[in-house]
Order: structure tokens, then C-alpha cells, then sequence
């Protein structure tokens, strides 16, 4: 069977669908529907390390868009998944519940090295490619002027760790090893090595 030019992305990012338009990489969106708990897949388990996580819940949101393209009787294509998650020592830093939660979870990432983990799984028919990217990310000592202003903003919703490199909290990062756009949420080094192994990305 032929592989189409384009995937599926199993992802609600808009940062995502931006990263693989810089490989040039046609895609359609494959996302939950009403009947779906998408939610209930980022549960952690008891004293997981952040690292078992993200791989952990990015195989169970590959598995569950198979599913979802296989009860939709879509167009055969291969589907790419990710999860980012942000970890400061033992602790996984997920999206913020509220303005109060993202005003915790910056202040404690305040003045601190931390790590940003984003897992990576692509599949095509029965099989599966995976990669991991690792990142660590020093954020500046903030005021809690700037964490209060930062948060009115309500750029820290919806993001691992209350905050989005590519956006207003790039004025607190100090310095960064590793992936920029691993840390956006989807390492193009590592996506483009699973999508040229499944065939997909030719260049």
C-alpha cells in the first residue's frame, strides 16, 4: 500500500500544526469527538517519573487515534501523536487548572533549571515509531508583578507548565539545552527521522 503525502495530526496545538508546516509536511487534523474523554488519557499514575509519563500517555493517544480514524472509515494515511510535559525535579507541571494554578506553577519554575519532555509516536497500519526529546530550560528569578501580568495574559492556559516559549514567556528564559521546538511541543529533528522511517517525508 502506497503512503499518501500527508498524515494525519492527532493533535489540538495550534503549535504543532505550525511545526510540521516547516517540514513542509501536508497534514489534516484527526481529533476526539464528543464520545471521547481525551482528558482521562493525561491522568498520571502514582509516583511516576515524568519521563515514563509523557511516553506513556503519548502511546495511549496514538492507540486511541487509530481507533478513532479506524470508527470514522477515513483515508488511509500514517498518524503522528505528541505529549509535552514539563518537570521540575520529581514533580510533572501539566496544563493549569486556573489563573491560581499557573500563578503556583510559575513561581515555583521561578529562578529554576527544569525539564520540558516531549514524546513523539507516529503509526502507520500495525507499526509504530517513537522518539523522545529532553530539554532542560532556565527560567529568571520573576516578580510577582510579572508572574500576575503573565498570567492575566492567558497565555500560561493550556500549556504544560503554565507557560509557551514561542510566546510572551520567552522574555523569562534565561537559557535553554536542547530542543526549542521540542519545548514548543512538537522536536522537528526527531519528528522528521520518524516520518522519513515510516516512508512518509521523502527530503
Amino acid at each position: 500500500m502506497n503512503m499518501p503525502p500527508w498524515i494525519y495530526l492527532a493533535s489540538q496545538s495550534p503549535r504543532r500544526s505550525q511545526l510540521l508546516q516547516q517540514l513542509d509536511m501536508a497534514h489534516e487534523l484527526l481529533l476526539p469527538g464528543s464520545d471521547e474523554d481525551a482528558e482521562a488519557l493525561e491522568a498520571a499514575l502514582p509516583d511516576e517519573a515524568p519521563v515514563d509519563y509523557v511516553q506513556r500517555v503519548t502511546r495511549l493517544k496514538l492507540e486511541a487515534a487509530v481507533q478513532r480514524h479506524a470508527r470514522r472509515d477515513l483515508p488511509p494515511a500514517a498518524i503522528l501523536c505528541a505529549d509535552t510535559t514539563v518537570a521540575l525535579d520529581a514533580a510533572i507541571l501539566g496544563k493549569p487548572q486556573d489563573e491560581g494554578d499557573a500563578a503556583r506553577m510559575l513561581a515555583r519554575l521561578s529562578g529554576q533549571m527544569h525539564q520540558v519532555f516531549t514524546a513523539v509516536a507516529v503509526a502507520w497500519g500495525d507499526r509504530r515509531w517513537t522518539a523522545l526529546s529532553v530539554s532542560q530550560v532556565q527560567f529568571a528569578a520573576l516578580t510577582p508583578q510579572q508572574i500576575a501580568a503573565y498570567v492575566a495574559s492567558g497565555e500560561p492556559m493550556g500549556k504544560a507548565g503554565a507557560y509557551g516559549i514561542q510566546g510572551r514567556a520567552a522574555a523569562f528564559i534565561a537559557h535553554i539545552e536542547g530542543s526549542y521546538s521540542g519545548i514548543m511541543g512538537l522536536p522537528l529533528f526527531e519528528t522528521a527521522q520518524l516520518l522519513r522511517s515510516a516512508g512518509v517525508l521523502k527530503t
